[in-house]
């Protein structure tokens, strides 16, 4: 879902409902104008993904969705195309810019039917909702969707797939599955989190000469982090530099039989740029951390009641990061207990999440990383209500435990309670043992190398993402977290 020519601003759709008006009013664009104008990129978008295609098939809901369907199959039709439209509203209901675009279509020769099918076509058109789905989908719309989705024709959405919330990215029952995506005159944020990755493939942005003037009136909901986008950068290192610049990280887990996960964190941690990694893990741990990686250093835990050693542990630390492989038994709690009494900045993580759900506290020095189940255990929910939507669920955090939350996912969002970003990075061979293990590292060394808290969480959520990316460049199938380790540490981000 990458494109060199994406804006990285988001907005909601509501946003560009209302903006597009007044800026159209206040450029002079006549809204049927900006109709045409969209119609016609949209069709420019079909000849050149499918120059082979003579047979298209359009399906129109209501609304001015379905008045850019209209547009496309008018002048499909004046460049000699077959066109079949399929009208799921009656084209005699609509009113306005769509119903002068279905009367347009009509003196061109247009006629439309009322029965779904795209057998015998080369490619199809979705032009049903757009923007305007709000609830879950039924009757012929439903059908609709249901009949592209069972067919092997591609298909062209009109500025966002049928079926999907532009707000949260929600499926309303089911969504068109496009191959591309038309969005015009700005991104909606929608588009870019959970499970709109699964419909949309490929995003072309269109801005229909509205997009500066929208961009410099209208503050955006929220920004995509991409390789060519708005990414905070590590600060560049300077000459003289040594370690004590780089701030010393104590990476806090690996409970009996999970010593992988702080392993993994730990590697991370020093791959991504922290100077000096300690492990404070079960002692069983110690050989397997430093035999994977000798330049990390143990503190093992030891039995003392007054857990003295603790503390001195982490008073040690400059950054902490706590929760890959933690567990949740006494000895966890003990952990987590003295990793509170640092005011030490901190990613917290996996079990970590799991004790602070038991006792919720509220700090403004931590970074939270919890995926949706853990974001659930948080919040009392469900998955599936953190997963309706997640902007809300990611505010809600935020809200109630502080500092920066970073909600992971296909997709993640960061929030601090004022910005939000969504990694527009990543895939689906992440899905795998030890992934967010890695990120808790890459985020602690992010913080590690001074940046603040949000550009730290921002920056090392797009830098895991990334790697992952560039590690699944043979194929994502068997994808390990080990294998983001080499490309942590490459530069590519750096300024001044």
């Amino acid at each position: 879902m990458i494109d060199k020519s994406l804006p990285h601003l988001l907005y909601t759709a509501d946003q560009v409902r209302q903006g597009e008006r007044i800026i159209a009013s206040e450029l002079g664009v006549d809204l049927y104008d900006l109709m045409e104008r969209a119609g016609k990129a949209a069709f420019s978008t079909l000849i050149e993904y499918w120059p082979n295609a003579s047979r298209i098939a359009i399906i129109c809901g209501s609304g001015n969705n379905a008045g850019d369907g209209y547009v496309i199959g008018r002048l499909a039709l004046e460049a000699g195309l077959s066109v079949s439209v399929t009208a799921l509203t009656s084209p005699q209901s609509l009113s306005g810019d769509a119903k002068r675009a279905f009367d347009n279509f009509y003196h061109a020769g247009g006629r439309v039917t009322d029965s779904i099918s795209v057998t015998d076509v080369d490619v199809a058109v979705d032009a049903i909702l757009g923007t305007g789905a709000n609830r879950a989908l039924q009757g012929a719309y439903l059908d609709a969707v249901e009949c592209l989705n069972a067919s092997s024709v591609p298909v062209m959405s009109v500025d966002i797939p049928s079926g999907l919330h532009a707000d949260t990215g929600a499926v309303l029952g089911n969504a068109v599955e496009a191959a591309v995506t038309v969005s015009f005159i700005a991104l909606k944020q929608g588009m870019f989190t959970g499970k709109a990755r699964q419909h949309i493939v490929e995003v072309l942005f269109v801005g229909l000469g509205l997009d500066e003037s929208f961009q410099a009136r209208f503050s955006p909901s929220a920004k995509r982090l991409a390789i060519l986008g708005h990414v905070p950068a590590y600060p560049r290192r300077r000459a003289a530099a040594h370690k004590g610049h780089f701030r010393r990280v104590l990476c806090v887990g690996g409970h009996s039989g999970m010593g992988g996960a702080i392993i993994l964190a730990g590697q991370a941690t020093l791959r991504a740029g922290a100077a000096l990694v300690s492990l404070c893990t079960q002692a069983e741990h110690i050989t397997a951390a430093l035999i994977r990686q000798p330049e990390l250093m143990t503190m093992p835990y030891a039995e003392c009641e007054d857990g003295s050693n603790l503390i001195t542990s982490f008073e040690w630390a400059e950054v902490i990061a706590i929760g890959p492989g933690l567990g949740q038994s006494d000895w966890s709690r003990i952990l987590f207990k003295n990793a509170l009494m640092n005011s030490s900045p901190m990613v917290v993580d996996a079990d970590a999440l799991n004790l602070l759900a038991e006792k919720p506290i509220r700090r403004e020095n931590w970074i939270l990383t919890p995926h949706p189940g853990e974001a659930a255990r948080l919040l009392k929910k469900s998955s599936a209500e953190i997963e309706q939507d997640r902007f809300s669920a990611v505010r809600e955090l935020q809200s109630y435990f502080g500092g920066v939350v970073v909600l992971k996912g296909a997709g993640t969002i960061v929030y601090d309670g004022q910005q939000m970003a969504i990694i527009d990075a990543g895939n689906p061979g992440m899905a795998s043992a030890g992934m967010g293990d890695v990120l808790t590292g890459v985020i602690a060394a992010c913080l590690a190398q001074s940046l603040p808290m949000y550009h730290a969480a921002c920056l090392g959520a797009f830098i895991h993402s990334h790697a992952a990316d560039m590690a699944a460049a043979g194929g994502e199938r068997g994808l390990l977290a080990s294998d983001l380790l080499p490309y942590l540490g490459q530069d590519f981000l750096s300024s001044e």
